[in-house]
């Protein structure tokens, strides 16, 4: 499917996030805390299968083809730990909470676009609204669909992959927005940004990201999204907001390991 303007492919995207975060936010409400709770769980689980699907490209042959055999899982790992290092010391985390909150906080105060559910202004309120943001966030602006998509669309050789994942994104909305309410809506925002941007990075550099820079990003990216599925299952609040940074140190730590080969 080839696109008529670059960026196509993210509107359609950010349009199934909309109508599906509307629609779970709709019927969400109707369900018992105890029905919620399980499609919780059914998000923790199925996120952890995506984080295994997008670990596994750790072994992507042209990553090991481009850094060595024993270099993928370093180039995570100092990924990990530089990205939290920054992050921590940025407090992105705290950061994040705080601005999800005054979002939050102002939405509140208008009941006729939240939802009853979401129009408390109390600690778990808040804490709902931050978890369905953040998780939705990850969850849709993480994976090898997103970065090859984003950049075919902006290269001008179609939204196929684009349009699959806005598929699979409204689908993902609608559960998640059932359980999290408004804060999955405030997603589509995130995924404008992020695919924006990398759309308009492939109109302005004209070529795609390689493909073993791609890998490494969305291993790590697969460990975030691990982080997140903990989270969901109510296993460890892990601070993936802190994490973030090492989606930017990957594509870059892989160029650093291929120019010292």
């Amino acid at each position: 499917m080839h696109n008529a303007f670059p960026g196509l492919g993210t509107v359609i995207n950010i349009a199934t996030i909309v109508l599906g975060s509307l629609l779970g936010m709709a019927v969400g409400h109707r369900l018992p805390d105890r029905t919620r709770w399980v499609v919780t769980d059914c998000l923790g689980l199925t996120t952890l299968l995506m984080a295994g699907l997008s670990a596994f490209k750790v072994l992507d042959p042209s990553l090991t083809s481009a850094v060595g055999a024993g270099a993928p899982v370093l180039i995570v790992l100092g990924s990990l730990l530089i990205g939290a290092i920054t992050g921590s010391l940025l407090r992105i985390e705290g950061r994040l909470e705080d601005l999800a909150g005054v979002i939050q906080t102002r939405l509140a105060r208008r009941p006729q676009l939240v939802g009853a559910q979401e129009s408390g202004q109390g600690h778990e309120a808040r804490e709902r609204f931050i978890e369905g943001w953040l998780s939705a966030s990850l969850l849709f602006c993480v994976g090898p669909l997103t970065i090859l998509g984003s950049l075919s669309d902006g290269l001008g050789r179609g939204i196929d992959q684009l349009t699959l994942k806005a598929v699979l994104d409204g689908f993902a909305a609608v559960a998640f927005a059932s359980s999290f309410g408004v804060g999955v809506l405030l997603s589509a925002l995130s995924v404008a940004v992020v695919q924006g941007l990398l759309t308009l990075l492939g109109v302005l550099l004209g070529s795609m990201l390689p493909d073993a820079h791609v890998a490494a990003l969305t291993a790590t990216g697969g460990l975030l999204l691990v982080g997140i599925s903990l989270r969901l299952l109510r296993i460890r609040e892990i601070p993936v907001g802190d994490l973030l940074p090492a989606l930017m140190v990957a594509p870059l730590l892989t160029q650093v390991v291929v120019m010292l080969r």
